[in-house]
């Protein structure tokens, strides 16, 4: 663990206290099922809730069930739980099953047209991490493609019956660096597969797709080839992924738990995060680790763990987990959206900081709207941006000072 430090987590309920301890690997928690099964009040709905909620029932569910059939841990956890979870279980190992078929389809087709992708979660990331592809949740396949060859990917999936969810609004090609995938969906097959050009959202440097290529490892569960990132360059995903979320499942924060356990390049690693401003998210992610889930911090990084603000980042996140905040809904309460704008920028390294003031001054999609010009004077929203930013700045005021 992380010496000379202890998060505060005196506000976390004692249902996700226990959910975090049975999701520990370095001791046996049979003894914590029972003491919270004989406490007053514990909340068994509130605990399946936060399983759900965190995307923890298919790890979950082998501990429970064992747990359960030990006889002297029976009366501890409630059987309908137990047949909750393993239902849940096994719709998810079924819808694993379908988007590791439609991966290797996927694959196989760009391949085949000279495409070349990396997928970066999914089926992959289930097999690497937890060594079944059972034991992880995933919704959508996330592929990476090269920015060059985007449109072809597109009329491939379009041919496939997949239907692009058209919500990119863009002016000036800001789309290339402001937004990193697009989202296609197909009806009949209920399958969502996001195609990124990018790792994350910018303005940010990040390796470029030739060198995540030159790094790429082969997947061994499928018969076609299907490449995903390099141990290290995963990593780098994950902890800028989670961290842009806040780490508001503990899903997560377990692949961390997972891929710092594994053999990796540690020194390789420190580099790829100080390349591209990472470092302090990185250490936000073991410290989380370390603490709530028991996660041996390599000794090679424990130097970047010790930092302040990393610290107060991982304590920050703590915001998320304990009040089973969802980012992906459709509407997000105020507080929590002012919480999450702030803390979007305090992750963000001094570099990304200036890159990410200066994107204020290249026009955004509302300026066309605001004031619209043929798109060979597009350049003019350059200079005319900070009179229409405060011309729909004037006109929103009055909304703002309506009476009761």
């Amino acid at each position: 663990m992380v010496r000379d430090f202890s998060l505060d987590t005196s506000l976390f309920p004692d249902e996700l206290a226990l959910l975090l301890d049975l999701m520990r690997n370095d001791r046996d928690n049979t003894g914590n099922a029972e003491a919270a099964a004989a406490a007053d009040g514990f909340d068994w709905d509130r605990f399946y809730s936060l399983v759900r909620h965190h995307r923890l029932y298919p790890a979950l569910y082998g501990k429970l069930h064992t747990m359960a059939e030990d006889g002297t841990v029976k009366a501890a956890i409630p059987r309908q739980w137990i047949q909750a979870l393993r239902s849940d279980y096994q719709s998810n190992t079924f819808q694993m099953l379908k988007l590791s078929a439609e991966m290797e389809q996927l694959s196989k087709l760009f391949a085949e047209s000279g495409i070349k992708s990396l997928v970066l979660k999914g089926p992959v990331l289930a097999a690497d991490l937890y060594g079944d592809i059972s034991k992880r949740t995933c919704g959508d396949l996330d592929v990476l493609v090269p920015i060059d060859r985007l449109e072809q990917a597109e009329k491939l999936l379009e041919e496939m019956g997949y239907v692009k969810d058209d919500y990119i609004e863009t002016v000036l090609n800001d789309w290339k660096w402001r937004h990193h995938h697009i989202t296609f969906f197909h009806l009949r097959k209920g399958m969502k597969i996001e195609v990124h050009w990018r790792l994350n959202p910018g303005p940010g440097k990040e390796p470029d797709f030739h060198a995540l290529w030159e790094r790429k490892r082969l997947s061994a569960i499928t018969h076609h080839p299907v490449y995903y990132l390099g141990r290290e360059d995963l990593f780098l995903f994950l902890v800028s992924h989670g961290a842009r979320h806040g780490w508001s499942r503990l899903r997560w924060l377990t692949d961390i738990d997972r891929i710092a356990r594994q053999e990796m390049d540690w020194a390789r690693l420190l580099r790829l995060l100080d390349a591209y401003g990472y470092v302090h998210v990185g250490a936000q992610a073991l410290i989380l680790a370390s603490q709530l889930l028991h996660t041996p911090v390599p000794p090679e990084l424990k130097s970047i763990t010790e930092d302040r603000h990393a610290r107060r980042l991982a304590q920050d996140a703590l915001y998320y987990i304990r009040q089973m905040i969802n980012l992906h809904g459709e509407t997000i309460p105020e507080d929590v959206a002012k919480y999450h704008k702030r803390h979007l920028f305090t992750l963000m390294s001094l570099q990304q900081k200036v890159l990410f003031i200066l994107s204020f001054f290249h026009p955004y999609p509302e300026d066309a709207k605001t004031l619209a010009l043929p798109k060979r004077l597009h350049v003019l929203y350059f200079p005319l941006r900070p009179f229409l930013w405060l011309w729909r700045k004037t006109k929103k005021q009055p909304l703002s000072q309506g009476g009761t």
